[in-house]
């Protein structure tokens, strides 16, 4: 059975009813920018609606069971993921290198899944391309080529699938020379205990975007940085450090402490109270030590009232 004829049979709507929906869910995407992490450049995000994200998690579920699965090497967004997860397996190497992708998911396009698709052994029919290029991908004005949207709920699926061949490719390489690498979205990390060998990834990160990804996907050279134990080492936020530790930095300690003294005299409104509660749960996650401290210092009254749940009001 075809991808369309499922997804009308869950939906309950005739595949005419299902298409007619479809066709439109391009434009269905709510535009606006924010700011990246620098401050000054932005970045643009596309929200589906209500409707099409409903749409795309179901098809997410059905190709699922199509494809093959994520590569172990992709840390964002699947289960058992994430960016302790994906730090842990850098912890306990001398040598880091870290490389980044210039536009990532704007620069996926349909033709990209299909290509991708086919490497794997599949091939859609082309009712189910017209589904997945509508239902999938958007566009920013009427005449602008579909891509993909920072905002759907099946873009991190069809992301980390998309780049399965490179994740491959690259995780080969490395095993075959003691470097461990992984992939959280657009963040590519390398870490080795052995000198030198990490000079000529990118190079190799290059041919072998080419190779595996079409030519769709393009480095962003001035994020690429080498380090090593001499200095801070940073993998997707969370620090490295020498003694072989996970930590959130001094920076985000010192935030963190401050925050909770002003929220211990009242200081705070409601909209700070909960980027302090975000915060306390990060890096209860990250590094859990320091909360035990800030237990001690400001007592566990203060701290436990900051970690729990809001109640339903």
């Amino acid at each position: 059975m075809s991808l369309a004829s499922i997804l009308a049979n869950k939906l309950v709507m005739s595949n005419a009813d299902l298409f007619g929906f479809v066709l439109t869910m391009p434009r269905r995407y709510k535009q606006y920018k924010i700011f990246k992490r620098n401050g000054i450049e932005t970045r643009h995000i596309a929200q589906p609606s209500k409707e099409a994200k409903f749409i795309q998690r179901i098809i997410v579920e059905e190709l699922r069971k199509l494809l093959p699965p994520i590569h172990k090497a992709a840390t964002a967004y699947e289960p058992g993921t994430g960016i302790k997860a994906n730090a842990l397996r850098h912890l306990n190497s001398r040598y880091l290198l870290k490389m980044d992708f210039k536009n990532f998911f704007p620069s996926i396009t349909p033709e990209f899944l299909f290509l991708a698709a086919e490497s794997s052994g599949i091939k859609f029919d082309e009712l189910d391309k017209i589904l997945l290029e509508n239902a999938l991908f958007y566009k920013s004005t009427r005449r602008a080529r579909l891509r993909m949207s920072i905002g759907a709920p099946s873009s991190p699926f069809i992301s980390n699938f998309v780049m399965s061949g490179f994740d491959n490719d690259m995780f080969d390489y490395c095993a075959k020379r003691n470097i461990s690498y992984t992939r959280y979205a657009d963040d590519l990390t390398f870490t080795t205990n052995e000198k030198d060998v990490l000079f000529e990834i990118p190079k190799i990160v290059e041919s072998t975007l080419i190779n595996a990804c079409f030519r769709k996907i393009r480095i962003n050279s001035k994020k690429t940085i080498f380090s090593s134990k001499k200095y801070n080492r940073h993998v997707t936020g969370v620090v490295l450090t020498s003694d072989g530790q996970l930590s959130v930095g001094r920076a985000r300690k010192r935030e963190v402490s401050s925050l909770i003294n002003s929220f211990k005299y009242g200081k705070l409104d409601e909209k700070e109270r909960l980027h302090l509660k975000g915060l306390i749960a990060h890096v209860h996650h990250i590094e859990p030590d320091f909360i035990f401290k800030m237990r001690k210092k400001y007592s566990d009254e203060v701290v436990n009232s900051l970690m729990k749940p809001p109640t339903a009001g």
